[in-house]
């Protein structure tokens, strides 16, 4: 263990920073259907049944209940297993928890956070393979996370569990196992609405949201070795997105690719696309670049799977193209 730190998988720092702000703030409390999965289990041990709430499968309804203790007071963190189960919650998300701080003029907050497992490459097939952020950033007042690391989600999720709006917290169960070294202080947060820049460079600006991100320094890898200066930069919060750090870093290199797990069609990568068109497009050498997963359901079959995502030969693709220009 180094000197405040301690080195723990992406699900520990799940754990941990449950762990923290339960025993930090008695508001806060755990729900969810298969609570003692995803990083819950060490939690059932140390608290009991009044702040651990193992529910029925019903997202609509539990997810309403704890739209509800979050108008009185309570902090909930709603465990709903599968990002495409948010699809069933919908209505408590956007039509109550979103709405209610506005429709009441200030007098009711909705502290409360909605925890959305992601699975790619594990043959979930079509109805468990959804990555439905961008759906949410169309809904004003949610806020949405998408952690790509142990430290990012250990400092996000209890950035979440403090703040007074509704969140949203997207984890890519692939990074599950992800080691990486992480401060053992209660007290460190990553503010929400801060990207990090993970490479700097010159000559291209890569976006890699979420888990992409592995695969992008990849890339950024390869290019160095053919001479091209990629700028990595991790967005960390899609709502509300750090925009000055995007646009400063393509005012800087005249180029930039996006790359996503998600779908093409009216997705995070559009909308940061028409961010950097409207407001730094002067500074632009070429065409924006997109690499997504195509506007296809997720197959089951594994090999047909390993298609659909991006990989490290479409960002070097991208980026061929980006460098005629």
């Amino acid at each position: 263990m180094e000197k405040g730190n301690t080195k723990i998988t992406y699900k520990q720092a799940m754990t941990d920073a449950h762990k923290e702000e339960m025993l930090r703030d008695e508001r806060v409390i755990v729900m969810g259907e298969d609570i003692v999965l995803h990083g819950n289990s060490e939690l059932i041990g140390m608290f009991d049944s009044k702040r651990i709430w193992n529910t029925p499968i019903s997202e609509n309804a539990f997810t309403g209940m704890a739209v509800g203790a979050a108008m009185t007071g309570l902090r909930p963190v709603v465990d709903l297993t599968v990002a495409s189960f948010t699809y069933l919650a919908s209505d408590q998300i956007i039509n109550q928890a979103s709405k209610l701080r506005y429709m009441t003029g200030g007098q009711m907050q909705v502290p409360a956070v909605f925890r959305c497992c992601m699975y790619y490459n594990l043959g979930m097939a079509a109805q468990h393979s959804d990555r439905p952020y961008s759906m949410f950033m169309n809904s004003p007042g949610l806020k949405i996370l998408l952690p790509s690391s142990p430290a990012n989600m250990k400092g996000l999720l209890k950035s979440a569990i403090r703040d007074n709006d509704p969140v949203l917290i997207f984890e890519d169960v692939n990074l599950w196992d992800q080691e990486e070294w992480v401060s053992t202080d209660p007290e460190v947060l990553i503010p929400i609405g801060e990207a990090e820049i993970k490479r700097q460079g010159t000559d291209i600006t890569i976006v890699a949201i979420g888990a992409t991100l592995n695969v992008v320094l990849e890339a950024a890898q390869a290019l160095e070795i053919q001479g091209i200066s990629a700028e990595v930069i991790d967005p960390r919060t899609l709502v509300p997105l750090d925009t000055e750090t995007l646009i400063t870093s393509v005012r800087k290199t005249g180029r930039l690719i996006i790359v996503d797990n998600a779908h093409r069609t009216a997705s995070v990568g559009s909308e940061i696309a028409a961010i950097i068109v409207e407001k730094a497009f002067k500074y632009l050498k070429a065409p924006i670049q997109r690499v997504t997963t195509p506007d296809v359901h997720v197959p089951y079959s594994p090999p047909l799977e390993a298609l659909v995502y991006p990989n490290c030969a479409d960002i070097l693709a991208a980026a061929t193209i980006a460098n005629e220009h």
